[in-house]
């Protein structure tokens, strides 16, 4: 039965990173792009390493992937942030204009000190 479920688990995570990774080919701009390769990518990587734990139930295995789920999940949004913000500071070519550009208004605060 926990071959079945890890097997699920498997199949699931495969899914969304291979998901991330056509968003990533297909998606116009870099924010879309960084957005569908945090999300989706985040969530294939954490639900193949639970299968893992899973199929290997033992507790050096389970503590190391609880370790890389939790670094997964805590640098993954701070990644994708700083490569979103970088993106913006380069003037990278966004399908999308804003109304209100905070980053600019911040940039140019910075200017005079």
């Amino acid at each position: 039965m926990i071959e079945i479920i890890a097997g699920l688990l498997l199949l699931g995570g495969g899914g969304f990173c291979l998901i991330a990774a056509i968003g990533i080919l297909r998606l116009p701009d870099t924010l879309t792009r960084m957005h569908a390769s945090t999300k989706a990518g985040t969530l294939g990587s954490t639900l193949v390493l639970v299968a893992a734990m899973l199929v290997f139930w033992q507790g050096l295995v389970t503590a190391k992937g609880v370790a890389a789920v939790l670094f997964l999940l805590l640098t993954a949004p701070i990644a994708a942030h700083m490569i979103g913000r970088a993106s913006v500071r380069v003037k990278t070519p966004q399908t999308m204009q804003y109304e209100r550009d905070q980053i600019e208004a911040e940039i140019a605060g910075r200017k005079g000190d």
